[in-house]
């Protein structure tokens, strides 16, 4: 087989080498992930789990995927990787923990027109990181080197979680009016609306490492804080008892999340001066003049999970959810009628 020309995949873009190389970089960060039930480690064609091993007796699976968006678009212009692969987890298993299971396994595609080993080690250690921080394993995955799909530097993400729970204990379930709503602060824009994010930064005239108007970091680091994991939390607070359902709030903000876990008929209201609007959120409204209705339906506004519980368990899920670091806001309650209701102002 001599072909004239003597090609190589090499000479068309594809360095399997530097697959290779990054795949023994990353190999430490993986096992630092791994968990009851984790049976393989990376490598092979397919990873195993072993439901058993991680304490099921009659499990039902949950999948989820997901990605971070165009937030990736700032982490590439400012060369700031590093924690972008904790947002493309935290998007799929804080989704997961709404359905009431435990995230078990974890597996990413990167892709990229020319790898560079060591940003793709930061982003992967970033995955890693967010993996053992939601008790997930990081059991594989997809790099993909593709030459003329992407311009220069640019990568992309994606993101797989599978979860489990014992049959029967699904949510959302029993959900009634006069559930209280506690919201669980966010730690920023987390990663949804950041197309608007970019273009309000654009009309403002500010560069990525212009000091942020909101917070003491420059623009570029403060818009890339990442995506709150609330797995282990929820979890607590589910197993406690007394939750009926949790809403992730990503795209669609409170507007359009809390519905998707109402029955028919059911409603929620929301009092807007259960908690204060975080200065990144209120200098986004200010710089863009944007409406509370659009905020409230694009951006997480500080509340980045809502949990719907029992009336008589409300003020005791709410201590143990503060013991464990979080900051809770009794939003409002489930009553009749249908969507989401909003009394007070935004501010």
């Amino acid at each position: 087989m001599n072909g004239k020309n003597g090609l190589t995949y090499a000479t068309a873009g594809v360095d399997i080498d530097a697959g290779n190389a990054l795949v023994e970089r990353i190999k430490p960060a993986a096992r630092r992930t791994a968990r009851p039930g984790s049976m393989s480690g990376l490598g092979g064609f397919g990873a195993l789990f072993d439901l058993k091993a991680a304490g099921f007796t009659d499990p039902i699976l949950v999948a989820a995927t997901d990605g971070v968006g165009t937030k990736l678009r700032i982490a590439i212009d400012t060369g700031n990787v590093d924690t972008i692969g904790i947002d493309l987890v935290a998007m799929c298993v804080n989704d997961l923990v709404c359905q009431g299971a435990e995230p078990l396994l974890f597996l990413d595609y990167f892709a990229t027109g020319k790898l560079d080993v060591d940003q793709a080690t930061r982003i992967i250690e970033g995955i890693a990181a967010g993996c053992e921080a939601s008790g997930c394993a990081l059991v594989g995955g997809e790099t993909a080197e593709m030459p003329g799909m992407y311009h220069a530097g640019d990568f992309d993400l994606a993101g797989f979680a599978v979860g489990a729970m014992e049959r029967g204990q699904d949510l959302p379930s029993g959900v009634v009016a006069g559930d209280v709503l506690l919201g669980l602060a966010s730690d920023g824009v987390h990663s949804n609306g950041y197309s608007l994010v970019r273009k309000i930064v654009e009309l403002s005239g500010l560069g990525w490492d212009a000091k942020a108007p909101f917070a003491d970091a420059t623009l570029g680091a403060a818009l890339l804080t990442p995506t709150r994991l609330y797995v282990r939390q929820a979890l607590a607070a589910i197993r406690s008892g007394g939750v009926h359902g949790l809403a992730h709030i990503t795209g669609g903000g409170l507007t359009e999340n809390l519905p998707r876990v109402l029955p028919e008929g059911l409603g929620a209201q929301i009092d807007l001066t259960s908690w204060r609007l975080p200065p990144v959120f209120a200098w986004l409204a200010a710089q863009g003049g944007l409406a509370s209705a659009e905020m409230l339906k694009t951006f997480n506004s500080g509340i980045g999970m809502v949990l719907v519980v029992d009336a008589a368990r409300a003020e005791a899920i709410a201590a143990d959810l503060t013991a464990m670091g979080e900051r809770v806001h009794r939003l409002g309650r489930v009553a009749a009628g249908q969507g989401v209701s909003y009394s007070g102002a935004l501010a």
